[in-house]
């Protein structure tokens, strides 16, 4: 018996966060703190990207996932990680791939490698990049994989290898998230990321006319940072259901909505909220496309399975966010 199993308290579990201080992983802090008070919550960065240094009364943690005895001894007696540290920009791995390597595939497999010695449960994220050209709708867990770039191949060496890892070992949840826009605080300080929505709005209040990448008819299903993150406290619950119960193995969810406009869709309704809420009312223009990227014209998404058994469901929507964003 390890000794996170041996000791596990599932009233009052401990939680790593590992890219704590990131867009996503500084919302799912928050969101740890409002939905279970009582839970312990170490969170962990290197500051890459994100610069979130407290969340509430959590301190995050200046810790390199590449460095693994550092890592085990700041992981040290977590019940769960969910694990975010990621070189996440697709035109970032592609310039750093040495870097986008030591991260995204080292530095996963030396938290699954955690996981395994300690029976600890493991959070996920591996990205709708592993995906490449989508050949069947609705998009599930289960289609095929054929990734169009390095950090998509990052993601699913990954996903491979937590499977192998967690293979009678420890319990993981794997999610498979669509495009994330929006933004939220942390304590007063605003926390954004450079998502096609986020860009389109952020042109829009600088009054620049919106561009948009050749055909323009190409679809991506979009969901909101804050939805995202509730879906991690959902799953972390059933996760201490599976550890009290020494359930091993590796579970996949759909993290996406029901909202997969063309990206073109995307422009006009961002130019006409802007007209009603800045009186601004953008062009839009259609630019060669420099990106090896799918073209479908559609991206539905099965969420059935996230909705069943972590309980999760979408509340924000595309156009009340890009409406909030206008008005901040």
């Amino acid at each position: 018996m390890s000794e996170t199993a041996s000791d596990f308290d599932p009233d009052s579990p401990t939680v790593a966060v590992t890219g704590a201080a990131g867009f996503i992983g500084s919302r799912v802090v928050y969101e740890l703190q409002e939905a279970y008070p009582d839970w312990e919550i170490t969170a962990l960065d290197n500051f890459y990207l994100g610069d979130v240094r407290e969340i509430g009364d959590v301190t995050v943690e200046h810790v390199d996932i590449r460095n693994r005895d550092r890592l085990e001894d700041a992981l040290s007696g977590a019940d769960i990680v969910m694990h975010l540290a990621a070189i996440s920009g697709v035109d970032d791995c592609e310039e750093n791939q040495d870097l986008a390597y030591e991260v995204n595939v080292q530095g996963t497999n030396n938290v699954a490698w955690f996981c395994r010695k300690t029976g600890a449960a493991l959070i996920f994220p591996f990205s709708m990049a592993t995906l490449g050209d989508p050949v069947e709708f609705p998009i599930t867990v289960d289609h095929p994989r054929d990734p169009m770039n390095w950090y998509g191949r990052t993601k699913l060496i990954s996903e491979r290898a937590i499977e192998d890892f967690a293979d009678g070992a420890f319990p993981a949840h794997l999610f498979m998230i669509s495009n994330l826009y929006g933004e939220h605080e942390v304590d007063g300080q605003t926390v954004s990321k450079g998502t096609v929505i986020n860009f389109f709005v952020g042109r829009a209040l600088a009054g620049e006319n919106l561009t948009v990448y050749e055909p323009g008819d190409q679809a991506r299903n979009y969901i909101h940072v804050k939805d995202v993150a509730r879906a991690y406290t959902g799953s972390a619950e059933r996760l201490v259901n599976q550890l009290r119960m020494g359930e091993t193995g590796v579970e996949k969810y759909e993290i996406a909505s029901d909202e997969d406009p063309e990206i073109t869709t995307v422009a006009e309704l961002v130019r006409d909220i802007a007209a009603e809420e800045i009186d601004f009312e953008p062009g839009i223009e259609l630019l060669e496309n420099p990106r090896d990227e799918t073209l479908v014209s559609e991206f539905e998404v099965d969420m059935t399975h996230a909705r069943e058994e972590l309980g999760w469901s979408v509340e924000c929507s595309v156009e009340d966010s890009i409406r909030e964003l206008l008005q901040t």
